[in-house]
């Protein structure tokens, strides 16, 4: 508390000096909180926005017009974005084999082109916000890392292709996250629970720790998670005042790519926006499907107490209905035509695969608690450590909650090679009743609570030593109730 007044004097100070200083300070409050505030005079474009931490998430209330919430965003998370960008920027030199010019002009030229011009005016909003802060990150970077999933897994290998030059290894579409979503005779009350884990390299997941509150002029108010800088999810766990329910799993090794398409981060947001059912998501996300980011969603509508699965490949995307039973995703496809022409590199009978391993587990974990779901077994099937195909109890990279860094022997199909940090960074769940009140549960850091300690890491894998500047410790938060419109106690709104 101490170092947080010297800092709220010190930016006071430098203001009284005549010096510019439009940078967010932070200020204590009660519970372990702290609130974003401003030593400059207010720019009325932040409007009612603020953000503030709690329980190792960030919080951020965004409100307005395209332009409004996209200048908000890019004002109130301006340092937290450009450590994100160089996050992605980093990994594309050593992963991808690109440099990050490569994915700001891919942006530029395949991706804007198609994107609603509502979501244009909100990136060109955040590249003003950081502009207001003396960030030098320009709108390309902010294209480039919303587009990010689909630039690296879908387009690139495409362009390699094209090119004649080989594919790196983790230039793939990633088998990652776990998911489940029941209603009906599967739950303890008959209503909706889900759950979402995202599994991500560590450097990435530990800043996936974005809450945004957004109230957009048009459609409905949304809360969803999230990384600095993007508009939608792209882990994609949220709510909308609607009563939508939404999360998915990436479908594995899925190719394809449409470069006439519209933006998967586009229709996504899109969809969270502006669905008020099932079929309309579905629609929303199938209309000028591009194939990018091609992932197994799960949704629910609290209003009808239906849930659905939705395997939105580049050429085939069946839609599941019911109003009993569950879903479960853990990246393993299911649909035959699917797999045989949107994941052709899948294989669903290897039970070494970590895909196919946790699609066990979940369905041994769904029929063991059938009857008696709730939000509390939703937390602990994400933390859940067990092995089914070592019949063991082993944290790592078979596990529910996975921990890549134990594994010896990596995952081979998604070009992880062995001990690579990542696994499980963040735990959601949510049920009928919370999405009625459009809050949810969820834990920074693993679910299971373990903590990742990089200086012991790069100490025991020093072949790992080229992400030292982006991987830091990532210590689990509690599980923490984050809601819509809510304020810390003696919160100072952000201007």
């Amino acid at each position: 508390m101490r170092l947080a007044a010297l800092l709220v004097l010190a930016t006071a100070s430098v203001a009284a000096s005549g010096a510019s200083s439009t940078a967010l300070a932070a200020v204590p409050a009660s519970g372990g909180r702290s609130v974003s505030t401003s030593a400059a005079a207010p720019d009325p474009r932040l409007g009612s926005a603020y953000k503030f931490h709690d329980g190792g998430w960030t919080y951020v209330h965004l409100a307005g017009t395209p332009e409004q919430i996209g200048f908000q965003h890019g004002y109130l998370l301006a340092r937290e974005i450009e450590d994100n960008v160089h996050v992605y920027s980093v990994e594309a030199v050593h992963l991808d084999k690109r440099p990050w010019e490569f994915f700001r002009q891919a942006g530029k030229n395949v991706l804007w082109p198609k994107l609603d011009a509502e979501y244009q005016q909100e990136l060109k909003g955040i590249a003003e916000g950081l502009k207001a802060q003396g960030s030098k990150l320009d709108v390309w970077d902010v294209v480039a890392i919303n587009g990010d999933q689909e630039l690296t897994g879908y387009y690139l290998p495409m362009i390699n292709a094209r090119e004649g030059k080989p594919n790196p290894k983790a230039a793939v579409a990633p088998g990652k996250c776990s998911a489940f979503i029941a209603t009906g005779s599967a739950t303890r009350d008959g209503k909706i629970v889900i759950a979402h884990s995202n599994w991500s390299p560590y450097a990435e997941g530990e800043r996936w720790t974005v809450a945004f509150d957004v109230v957009p002029a048009k459609g409905y108010h949304f809360l969803m998670d999230g990384t600095p800088g993007v508009i939608t999810s792209q882990d994609d766990f949220g709510v909308n005042a609607a009563g939508m329910m939404i999360t998915e799993t990436t479908l594995p090794m899925a190719k394809g790519f449409d470069v006439n398409g519209v933006p998967e981060f586009d229709r996504s947001r899109k969809a969270m926006q502006y669905a008020g059912s099932i079929a309309e998501y579905a629609a929303i996300m199938r209309e000028g499907n591009n194939g990018g980011y091609a992932n197994s969603w799960l949704i629910g509508d609290r209003k009808t107490n239906e849930i659905a699965y939705l395997e939105l490949g580049l050429h085939h995307t069946p839609l599941t209905v019911k109003s009993d039973g569950f879903f479960v995703s853990s990246n393993f496809a299911q649909d035959p035509m699917v797999i045989r022409d949107d994941t052709p590199g899948f294989n669903p009978n290897d039970p070494q695969s970590s895909m196919n391993a946790r699609h066990i587990r979940a369905l041994e974990f769904m029929q063991q608690h059938y009857g008696k779901l709730d939000t509390a077994l939703a937390e602990a099937y994400l933390s859940d450590h067990y092995d089914s195909y070592e019949k063991k109890v082993d944290a790592g990279i078979r596990s529910m909650c996975g921990h890549e860094e134990t594994s010896a022997r990596g995952e081979p199909v998604w070009g992880d090679r062995p001990f690579t940090p990542g696994g499980a960074v963040t735990g959601k769940v949510m049920d009928s009743d919370m999405a009625a009140k459009m809050s949810f549960i969820g834990r920074a850091g693993h679910p299971c609570g373990e903590d990742f300690l990089a200086g012991a890491f790069f100490t025991a894998h020093p072949e790992f030593d080229w992400e030292k500047p982006i991987l830091h410790d990532m210590k689990a938060g509690p599980w923490t109730t984050l809601r819509a419109d809510e304020k810390a106690p003696a919160m100072v709104a952000a201007r």
